[in-house]
């Protein structure tokens, strides 16, 4: 039985915590009471502390034997000061944790222009946001290095569940690009990443990249089309990349003016992940709208 410390204990850190559960000590980070009231709830024990607050993490030193980081940066800067605090805690213990899964984003490589991509590709981060992820995954497999932990990246796409569908998005009519102008994106549902989580803790090799991407890149306005026709709403209307740089908040655009297709070979074969949906479609071919309705705040 295994000491596992989660960083980030929210809807997928939640996920994989019920997966581990049965065999192992869970442990997280909680920033609030009622933080630490969901995790107990949850079988997890809660450690009170902040990544924005060094002296709030000393807690932290020596209890784990494997982590589990799924984090965030925090929304300013070009460097992850929060995986930093983190990491010089964790390095104080007088027991240092065997292994270290970082989740990052897919978002490192930046635009590949619509090209197949593996982990072999060289990150070209294209905003802040990406910039800090490249800084955390370059802080862990140097404090890896530098200590004898072992460490894993997963590189994660958009992720998807019943409960993050972009159903307001189109009841609201935000519209995706034209046909001629679209990007490929990549998808992953919360329970898959989960599983890919757990299999990176028991079978990744040490210093390993991974993408955690399901079978089937898709075009960004044909995924929200497919979400549209499966709960009988419109399709987004559909507009040239000019007028969406005219008109749609940085924010949006930032996913817009990338495009790849992530090869998941790598997850299949060394992590012997088998996906339990393959794509979106296969997803939405088994909701049921009514019940989704109910637990999705439109």
């Amino acid at each position: 039985m295994a000491n596992i410390l989660i960083i980030g204990c929210g809807d997928v850190g939640l996920r994989t915590a019920r997966r581990l559960a049965p065999r192992h000590r869970l442990y997280a980070l909680a920033r609030s009471p009622q933080s630490s009231q969901r995790l107990r709830a949850a079988g997890i024990t809660p450690i009170p502390g902040d990544l924005d607050d060094h002296t709030s993490l000393t807690r932290l030193a020596g209890i784990a034997d494997w982590v589990v980081h799924f984090a965030p940066p925090t929304a300013h800067g070009e460097y992850d000061m929060r995986t930093r605090r983190l990491l010089s805690i964790l390095g104080k213990g007088r027991i240092l944790p065997r292994r270290l899964v970082y989740i990052s984003t897919s978002g490192v490589y930046g635009d590949c222009a619509g090209k197949p991509i593996d982990e072999s590709r060289t990150p070209a981060p294209q905003n802040a946001r990406a910039l800090r992820r490249v800084d955390a995954e370059q802080q862990v497999r140097c404090w890896g290095r530098r200590n004898g932990v072992a460490i894993s990246i997963l590189r994660a796409p958009g992720i998807y569940a019943v409960e993050r569908l972009p159903l307001e998005r189109l009841q609201r009519r935000i519209p995706a690009l034209c046909a001629e102008d679209d990007v490929y994106t990549n998808h992953i549902h919360a329970d898959d990443l989960a599983q890919i989580t757990v299999y990176a803790l028991f079978r990744a090799c040490g210093g390993r990249i991974y993408h955690a991407s399901d079978d089937h890149p898709m075009f960004m306005g044909e995924y929200f089309t497919r979400v549209a026709t499966a709960f009988n709403l419109a399709a987004p209307p559909r507009i040239s990349r000019v007028e969406a740089e005219a008109t749609l908040s940085a924010s949006r655009l930032s996913f817009m003016r990338e495009s790849r297709q992530l090869l998941n070979d790598r997850i299949k074969i060394e992590l012997r992940v088998r996906l339990l949906y393959a794509d979106v479609d296969a997803f939405l071919k088994h909701t049921n709208p009514s019940a989704v309705y109910g637990t999705v705040k439109c």
